[in-house]
């Protein structure tokens, strides 16, 4: 038997909580811009460190150890302290984010970039476990709101800040890795003076096997949507041995889960009905966020001309609409104790922006686009925190921690499918509608595409091809996405409206 003393937390009063979220806020939005803004940089850096063959492997590798070891922390933090554990990812992240600023070639990034996302799983899912810590789910929807903004401010900040330094000589892109880092040890100070959570004494049991198989099971599956069809064929020998291997871990996973003393993923989880739904709405949510993340500053850049600034400039009603919305609905949430209509709406209008992304034409205006990007924000504001907010409040209170981080965990499996699925499907219809619109020899394939400023300089007649073949490919992106955000809300739809708890 393990044994376990009971200590309960202490009483936070509202500024007491609202100075730990300062921190916890500061962590996940330095280590999630840390994910998204090198990629404007990645041009740069391939041109000075070289490694055009590796350029995929710098967001892979952090995505990757992201993904995977999201759940681990979750346990971890039961058996040696949310504090501590949250502390050591911070260290983990700033060591890294140096590391990386310091890489001499692209083996030495590559590596940095992998130790960081170690970092960013530990961040990602640890705040959202202390918050489920210190308030409880009655008062937690006025404090999630604010954690779901900045989640979403960091996927769009990333790219402008990347883009801001790129264009900024004087800085150099090996800053992206440096701002960071600042931030980061501000939230570690923070958190040192004002968390004080009680020390739980327990006899460690590391699930080592169900660590070694959940790892390698989500690992085959984010290398397989990651490298194929970039990396290697898709019907390839690649293929079909990471699909292999992702089918036996995820069995073997079943099994060690079932049979550990303390498991990750605890199987009891997956019989509870709010966490398996609650996971699945997640995980198309993750999906549809990454992917029209990614790809949104792609239209901005190559089809209406902006700089990497402007493009992340643009994307600001989305932001400021996610934040609103989450913040309110938030509010509300405590005020009255309802929470299912919230990722009803969300989930609808995720949906319904989605749809209307995949009108947008070469001629589109700003004020269009931006009316776009702002339901969607509206959407993903009522829609993320309140998923993570049901399976905590769904859950028992020994599960807290496996229930954040597997909550976190799919969301972040549906953002890595997303970005791979999208891009896939991208790839293959601009291929099909440039050999359509451009005569044999003019570019007629992806690979001669060149950068957005390149595109903007090409002869009036192939730029057009060029802008209405990409306008026409993302179409199909986003109209894929349409039906993965109704699956999303069809999950919400099935969700019980448990009562909220009050702190015990």
């Amino acid at each position: 038997m393990t044994s376990t003393t009971t200590t309960q937390p202490p009483q936070y009063t509202h500024r007491q909580i609202l100075e730990i979220l300062s921190g916890l806020m500061l962590a996940m939005l330095t280590s999630m811009i840390s994910m998204s803004v090198v990629g404007t940089a990645l041009p740069t850096i391939v041109g000075e460190l070289g490694g055009q063959d590796q350029y995929s492997w710098v967001a892979t590798a952090s995505m990757l150890t992201m993904t995977v070891s999201t759940p681990l922390w979750g346990k971890l933090s039961d058996l040696y302290g949310r504090k501590r554990l949250f502390q050591l990812s911070l260290a983990i992240f700033v060591i890294s984010s140096v590391a990386a600023g310091l890489s001499q070639d692209m083996g030495q990034l590559i590596a940095a970039r992998a130790v960081q996302g170690l970092g960013v799983g530990g961040l990602s899912a640890l705040s959202q476990v202390i918050l489920g810590d210190i308030v409880s789910p009655r008062e937690r929807g006025r404090y999630s709101g604010y954690m779901g903004a900045v989640f979403g401010i960091s996927t769009v900040a990333g790219p402008l800040i990347g883009g801001f330094i790129v264009d900024a000589d004087w800085l150099g892109w090996r800053w992206c890795f440096y701002v960071c880092v600042p931030f980061a040890l501000v939230s570690f100070v923070v958190i040192q003076k004002v968390l004080r959570m009680p020390v739980v004494k327990r006899e460690a049991s590391i699930d080592i096997w169900g660590a070694t198989t959940i790892t390698a099971a989500a690992s085959g599956v984010m290398l397989l949507l990651s490298l194929g069809g970039h990396e290697f064929e898709w019907n390839s020998p690649w293929t079909y041995v990471l699909g292999a291997i992702s089918v036996i871990a995820l069995v073997l996973s079943v099994v060690a889960e079932r049979t550990a003393k303390e498991p990750i993923l605890p199987p009891r989880l997956f019989r509870n009905r709010t966490f398996v739904l609650s996971s699945l709405a997640s995980l198309f949510v993750g999906v549809a966020l990454f992917g029209a993340m990614i790809y949104l500053p792609q239209y901005l850049q190559i089809v209406k001309g902006m700089s990497p600034t402007a493009s992340g400039l643009m994307t600001l009603p989305m932001v400021v609409t996610m934040f609103i919305s989450g913040v309110v609905s938030g509010k509300i949430v405590t005020s009255t104790g309802k929470w299912k209509i919230f990722p009803v709406i969300g989930l609808a209008l995720v949906s319904v922006a989605l749809y209307l992304l995949s009108l947008l034409q070469v001629d589109s205006s700003a004020w269009l686009i931006g009316f776009d990007m702002a339901v969607l924000g509206i959407g993903l504001g009522l829609s993320m925190q309140m998923l993570i907010l049901a399976a905590q409040n769904g859950s028992e209170l020994r599960d807290l921690a496996a229930t954040t981080s597997g909550v976190s965990f799919f969301r972040s499996l549906g953002g890595a499918v997303g970005v791979a699925a999208f891009g896939a499907i991208l790839t293959n219809r601009l291929k099909e509608e440039l050999a359509s619109r451009l005569p044999a020899g003019a570019g007629g394939g992806t690979a001669q595409l060149g950068s957005p400023e390149a595109i903007q300089h090409l002869p009036g007649p192939i730029k057009q091809a060029i802008l209405e073949s990409f306008t026409q490919a993302l179409e199909t992106v986003f109209l894929v996405g349409v039906p993965i955000a109704v699956l999303g809300l069809l999950a919400v739809l099935f969700l019980k409206e448990l009562p909220l708890r009050g702190r015990s």
